[in-house]
């Protein structure tokens, strides 16, 4: 009997679509290529900071990526304008699979872990109304290292008093895969961008950023850490591991 799920936020119970919306809006045509960059600098940044022990908060992040992005496509956007684009990671949509997965697996205790500050995270879950749906948010903040590193996965143990064995973790990111499962969790990973499962053949010149991150971060890892199960939907979780979402 598991005790708690414990869900990545960014890409797992959040769609980040909006964020493509908003740059869009303020640069027509280069939405998608400037916000899937921003996204893999997003998370690049944070493990290298991470690696390098020179923390810096997730928000900032979240500004350097932008700032990274917009210089190396040549485009100019003042500082305001660079935090009211990085706002829309306040206010993201959740997936419409998210309430029905956590309603239905009550009474077990759940939970988020994010590299998302707590301000952030709190915001979000307030904006979305996904908040009555969660027991804890957890922020990586506590250790001041992002996943995967092994203390960020170690505030799940000491925040709800469980052991590793009695978690379910569930994330849509290969990288946050691989580390969770390393620490011990049973994890479930939501297939929500994967390429590798049949479909038409893409010609190689026909590529385009939607589709080139999803290969670098939609598909399971080739490492030795995979996930114990895979499912298409939040909604197929429950089933898994509950009598009918209630025991």
């Amino acid at each position: 009997m598991k005790k708690a799920f414990v869900f990545d936020a960014y890409g797992t119970l959040y769609d980040q679509g909006s964020v493509e919306q908003s740059v869009e809006a303020v640069f027509p045509g280069q939405g998608s290529l400037i916000a899937h960059v921003w996204r893999m600098k997003q998370l690049e940044y944070s493990w290298l900071t991470t690696l390098m022990n020179r923390y810096e908060d997730f928000w900032s992040m979240t500004l350097r990526s932008p700032e990274y992005t917009l210089r190396s496509l040549q485009l100019a956007a003042s500082e305001q304008l660079r935090l009211d684009i990085a706002a829309t990671y306040l206010d993201l949509a959740p997936y419409d699979d998210a309430v029905v997965c956590l309603d239905s697996l009550v009474p077990h205790r759940r939970a988020i872990l994010s590299n998302g500050t707590r301000s952030m995270l709190s915001a979000l879950a307030a904006n979305s109304r996904l908040e009555r749906y969660l027991d804890h948010i957890l922020s990586v903040d506590a250790v001041r290292a992002f996943k995967p590193a092994p203390q960020a996965y170690e505030i799940v143990e000491q925040a709800l008093a469980v052991e590793r064995s009695d978690v379910v973790f569930v994330s849509s990111n290969g990288f946050d895969i691989c580390g969770a499962k390393s620490f011990g969790f049973t994890v479930v990973r939501v297939a929500r961008a994967d390429t590798s499962v049949p479909g038409p053949r893409v010609a190689p010149n026909s590529i385009d950023e939607r589709l080139l991150y999803g290969l670098i971060r939609g598909n399971a890892e080739m490492l030795d850490h995979t996930a114990d199960f895979t499912v298409a939907s939040l909604a197929d979780i429950p089933s898994l591991f509950c009598d009918h979402g209630n025991n």
